[in-house]
């Protein structure tokens, strides 16, 4: 029951990719962002129209950002580049204090003898000796020892070779690579350990399947959560094992990588700022390489797949004129700069602040565009993001409001200022400012000149009202006194602002 289980699983996976792919497949063309062939010609570089990749993308290491793309959603066969997610697995588990880079695996006689299969790469295993987890992983990064993936895959998976594939695939499903299917842990078909090493529920005479785009979304993650793995892969040179009779030196085979061998042509293809991440390659995927620069304060990912035809091993090396070509393009094009400096801004009709410099990938000569969502500021003129679950250009900012008392303390300030200007000047023009002063204040209470006027007015009436009942006395003085009081708060109120 569990092998149909586990069968009808890895059926539906691989129909999920077929769908995929073949939607993706028709957006080819909106897809492509230049000729690669042509890019590699305009900055110098001889390559052969026979050896153009398959499918490229480059990335920015910081929000993932796509800044260039060529089929980049086609279906290929990473070969040992599906080591990374192995490597990332490993990585997670020394994270979570699972293991440690100290700790020891000792080689069984099953370990020794996959090391000695010719037919996949490999490097020398001693049956009885005890390899550090830190050991393992240059083997498995540099010189692609399959032996050493699966000798670490083992120990995470306490042996359990279908259960670590089935993590491989977990894992890549949560991270956005939504075109990718293990079958194995090194690339290698299991097939070719001879029956030493065969997880369960996968098939054994399968490859790997992935897309450059979800090639570089591993590579994104892996230098933003575990960023030791450059410490691996940085160098041209390494030694396993060093000062013990087991040990061996080797040679990146990412030839981009600053100190490397030339090759048979004297070519030498080392690239200032790369330094790492890993190469692959297998008769059905040709050849492949994902790297990483950081160049000018800007670190992007680049994925370069099925350079060239198996039959011709200088495959190896064709692939980095191409990789090389887009890494000029891109540092060319794009700069990792201020994208606005930290402080108040006036954006779309809103005074907002930003606490510190938002710093971005953006091409250059361009001018910045932003908007508001989510209580995020968002550059808005961003280049696309090479899945859903990257962080775009954006950080947080606080409103501005004015605040009306403060505008009305500034009035009052300018007023007082007026005024003691004013006092300083001569006495001969006191007339003038009390006129202006005058003229000034009738400006401002329209309202109490006219109430007083009425009362004035009012009281006037009444006053010579009073006069008509002379005879009545009391009526005759209420009248008047009314009058006088209307006549006299009609005089204060019109004066009482000068005073």
């Amino acid at each position: 029951m569990k092998k149909i289980f586990f069968l009808l699983t890895t059926a539906l996976s691989m129909s999920s990719i077929m769908i995929n792919s073949s939607k993706t497949a028709l957006a080819d063309e909106v897809n492509n962002t230049g000729d690669i062939v042509q890019v590699a010609r305009n900055f110098g570089y001889q390559v052969n129209e026979i050896n153009r990749p398959k499918s490229s993308i480059v990335i920015d290491a910081e929000n993932g950002q796509v800044l260039w793309q060529d089929n980049p959603d086609i279906p290929r066969n990473p070969a040992s580049i599906s080591k990374l997610m192995t490597i990332y697995l490993v990585f997670e588990a020394l994270h979570n204090g699972q293991i440690s880079m100290d700790t020891i695996v000792t080689a069984t006689p099953t370990d020794q003898a996959i090391g000695k299969l010719h037919a996949i790469s490999n490097n020398n295993i001693v049956t009885g000796v005890g390899y550090p987890v830190r050991e393992l992983i240059t083997m498995t990064l540099v010189p692609s020892s399959n032996i050493a993936t699966v000798m670490l895959a083992n120990l995470v998976s306490n042996n359990d070779a279908g259960g670590f594939v089935t993590k491989m695939n977990s894992k890549a499903q949560e991270i956005g690579m939504t075109n990718s299917y293990f079958n194995n842990a090194s690339g290698a078909e299991a097939v070719a350990f001879s029956g030493m090493y065969l997880p369960q529920g996968y098939d054994q005479y399968a490859g790997n399947v992935t897309t450059s785009r979800d090639l570089s979304i591993l590579a994104f993650n892996m230098l933003k959560n575990y960023p030791e793995i450059l410490d691996f892969t940085k160098n041209p040179q390494v030694t396993a094992m060093k000062g013990t009779p087991y040990e061996e030196h080797f040679e990146t085979y990412n030839y981009s990588t600053p100190g490397v061998k030339e090759d048979v042509q004297g070519s030498v293809y080392g690239y200032p700022g790369v330094d790492g991440l890993k190469t692959g390659s297998s008769p059905g995927g040709a050849f492949n390489y994902v790297a990483t620069c950081l160049k000018n304060n800007m670190r992007v990912i680049e994925v370069i797949m099925g350079v060239g035809d198996w039959s011709d091993q200088d495959g190896e090396y064709y692939r980095h004129p191409f990789g090389n070509a887009l890494l000029d393009k891109t540092y060319q094009d794009y700069s990792y700069q201020t994208v606005l400096p930290a402080g108040e801004h006036d954006i779309d009709g809103k005074k907002v602040k930003i606490d510190s410099d938002l710093m971005g990938v953006v091409k250059k000569n361009s001018t910045p565009e932003f908007k508001y969502e989510n209580d995020e500021l968002i550059l808005s003129n961003t280049l696309p993001l090479v899945n859903d679950k990257m962080i775009p250009v954006e950080t947080k900012y606080t409103e501005v409001k004015e605040n009306k008392k403060v505008k009305e303390e500034k009035k009052t300030l300018k007023t007082t200022t007026s005024s003691s200007k004013s006092e300083d000047q001569s006495d001969d023009n006191s007339h003038e400012d009390f006129f202006k002063k005058l003229q000034s204040k009738l400006i401002e209470i329209p309202n109490q000149i006219l109430y007083s006027l009425i009362g004035i007015v009012s009281g006037t009436i009444l006053f010579l009202i009073s006069r008509i009942f002379k005879n009545k006395k009391f009526i005759s003085w209420f009248t008047a006194l009314t009058g006088i009081a209307a006549i006299a708060v009609g005089i204060i109120n019109l004066f009482y602002p000068l005073i």
